[in-house]
C-alpha cells in the first residue's frame, strides 16, 4: 500500500474509481459523492496522540 511505502501503515485513505478523464459531469459528481462519503468519516476520526 502507499501508506506502508511511505511509513505510514493502516494510513486511511479514500479511493475514487477510474477513469475519470472522459466521464460526463453525472458521472464525475457521483463519483465525487461516494468520495465525499469515505472521506468525511476519516476526516471526523479522532485518534489519540502519543507525545
Amino acid at each position: 500500500m502507499v501508506g506502508e511505502l511511505n511509513g505510514l501503515p493502516g494510513y486511511p485513505f479514500a479511493v475514487i474509481t477510474h477513469p475519470v478523464a472522459n466521464n460526463d459531469d453525472d458521472v464525475l459528481r457521483e463519483k465525487a459523492r461516494a468520495a465525499v462519503n469515505a472521506i468525511v468519516p476519516l476526516l471526523m476520526q479522532r485518534k489519540e496522540s502519543v507525545h
